[in-house]
């Protein structure tokens, strides 16, 4: 296939919406071999290794353990990552090493898998989150030796997890960049400094972004204000197309907006908030989906849950399994989602009547 053909600088912002990044068409098996030299060298020559989210939370996090501990190799690691990455680690990481697992949730037992090996290789293991946990997998975790603190998640970031576990004297800019994480994590949203902290660590590298917080904590220099503004202006027009296609159903007893498109979510449910939105629903080309509520609507985790996914009350994600090869990804691009729209959907219809009878 030319380059061209996925080139995001030549595509109009139209199509830009429609279609994924260029990393999707990249083979996983490359993609994942590639990972995996890298976090081998990584692991095996670091004294304090940290398999973390590669988001705001997550990379302030890494900042946290790097300012108390003197060091901490990043080995990044998404929801649906987290499974190879202990494997890598119970393979890789030296027996004497520090591991730090931050802002990651398991979804299954196979997502621990390794665990076991894990700690059978490495003494020091520990785990800072602040997700919905199933009460059966955060006992398996603690049950293999891993020293496992989980925030309530109506209440704390992952960042405040670790600011409060590590034993350091942090610096007050320390604290506040915690405090600025929570902002955006919860989608709080008082203080203007969250969302600069969430578009960076879209946009720069992981560890760009951990040296950018390390030197400046939430407060930006005039130099990267001036780099937000430019990026922002292509951002505001992804939020508009997608707020464009997006549409009110009313399912059950909530009103849920639903779209689809590459795109800012939290910013895109918010505006389908003030339309009068429960819940909104907003699927991405490369095949996963945000799902974002309000104080009505505190039970996206639930709905999460049922499409392969997982997170929080007010903020989840997932990836319905809907995709069985490259035709069913064409028909997700050229009908703007609707097999994954309707799989969330029909999540939200099966949810009982009370949260407590999905707990039970």
């Amino acid at each position: 296939m030319d380059d061209w053909l996925i080139d995001d600088e030549r595509l109009s912002l139209e199509r830009k919406s429609i279609l994924p990044g260029e990393g999707f068409f990249l083979p996983d098996s490359i993609e994942e071999e590639e990972q995996e030299r890298e976090a081998a060298e990584r692991m095996a020559s670091s004294e304090v290794v940290v398999i973390a989210d590669p988001d705001a939370d997550g990379l302030a996090c890494v900042a946290l353990v790097r300012e108390a501990l003197g060091e901490g190799s990043l080995v990044p690691a998404g929801p649906h990552e987290l499974d190879e990455a202990l494997s890598w680690a119970a393979e890789y990481v030296e027996a004497d090493a520090t591991l730090v697992i931050c802002d990651l949730c398991p979804d299954s037992e196979s997502d621990i898998a390794a665990l076991d090996d894990l700690t059978a290789r490495v003494d020091d293991v520990r785990w800072y989150d602040h997700h919905q946990w199933d009460d059966d997998l955060g006992a398996a975790v603690d049950d293999s030796g891993v020293e496992r603190t989980v925030g309530d998640s109506d209440e704390v970031c992952t960042a405040d997890v670790a600011l409060a576990q590590l034993e350091s004297d942090f610096d007050d800019r320390f604290a506040e960049l915690a405090a600025v994480t929570r902002d955006h994590d919860l989608w709080i949203r008082d203080d203007e400094r969250s969302d600069d902290l969430a578009d960076l660590s879209y946009w720069l590298e992981p560890e760009e972004y951990i040296e950018v917080v390390l030197e400046h904590g939430p407060d930006l220099s005039p130099e990267w204000h001036d780099y937000l503004a430019e990026k922002r202006v292509e951002k505001e027009a992804l939020i508009e197309k997608a707020v464009e296609r997006a549409q009110l159903r009313d399912v059950g007893e909530w009103t849920v907006g639903v779209t689809y498109g590459r795109c800012s979510q939290n910013e895109v449910a918010e505006e389908l908030r003030e339309q009068g939105a429960d819940a909104a629903v907003i699927v991405k080309p490369a095949g996963s989906a945000s799902i974002r509520g309000t104080e009505t609507f505190e039970r996206c985790h639930e709905v999460a849950a049922q499409v392969n996914g997982g997170g929080h009350p007010r903020a989840a994600g997932c990836k319905p399994d809907v995709y069985e090869d490259m035709l069913d990804y064409a028909h997700h691009w050229s009908t703007r989602g609707a097999v994954a729209k309707q799989a969330i959907v029909d999540a939200f219809k099966r949810l009982p009547e009370e949260p407590e009878a999905a707990e039970e």
